[in-house]
């Protein structure tokens, strides 16, 4: 997927929870209020069987130097082997993955009409490219990931997704954090990953 879409999920995501449930979890002890963090309802937010928030906190533009998301979440069952199977793969071929436009052939295969019509050769060539990189890390010796996704052009965007994760009594537990700073989404990931 394409860096613009993972920020429209995030958005989404957010407005949909805010909407959604009253009831904020515990909370992310390492990233508090007073440094600007907010903490997300979680009670009623469910996505699949097999998936559970146990707790969300987004650091905005307004009151934080640089944005910022993290969250811890559980997954059982067949949720939890497609995620650790995804996790373990070669991140080369997830970097390959994350950079990989969608297909209209996809659609047409599934006998479904395209959302929107193709943009002509001009228009493709003027919207914007990134790179993406994905790389391992270990903090404190759990298995971690970073996703980077930067902007070609002399923009300096950048976002970047640190995923720390383990299995524990039964459950495959993932750390997430996102910031435009590879070592605060590592930061924020471990954060999380202590609110366990």
């Amino acid at each position: 997927m394409r860096s613009r879409f993972h920020v429209a999920a995030l958005l989404a995501g957010i407005a949909f929870l805010a909407g959604c449930a009253n009831h904020f979890g515990f909370g992310i002890a390492e990233l508090p209020a007073e440094r600007g963090w907010q903490p997300l309802p979680i009670e009623s937010w469910v996505l699949n069987d097999g998936l559970s928030a146990k707790a969300m906190s987004f650091c905005p533009r307004a009151t934080c130097t640089r944005q910022g998301f993290a969250a811890l979440i559980t997954l059982d069952g067949r949720e939890a082997d497609a995620m650790e199977r995804t996790l373990a793969e070669d991140p080369t071929r997830l970097a390959r993955d994350f950079a990989k436009p969608t297909s209209d052939n996809k659609t047409k295969a599934a006998g479904k009409a395209p959302a929107k019509p193709a943009k002509p050769a001009a228009d493709n060539a003027a919207s914007p490219k990134s790179t993406t990189t994905v790389s391992r890390f270990s903090a404190e010796g759990i298995a971690g990931l970073l996703v980077e996704i930067a902007a070609r052009d002399t923009s300096g965007k950048r976002a970047v997704t640190a995923i720390l994760s383990g299995r524990e009594a039964g459950h495959l537990v993932v750390a997430l954090g996102i910031s435009p700073d590879s070592d605060a989404a590592r930061s924020q990931a471990l954060a999380a990953w202590h609110a366990r």
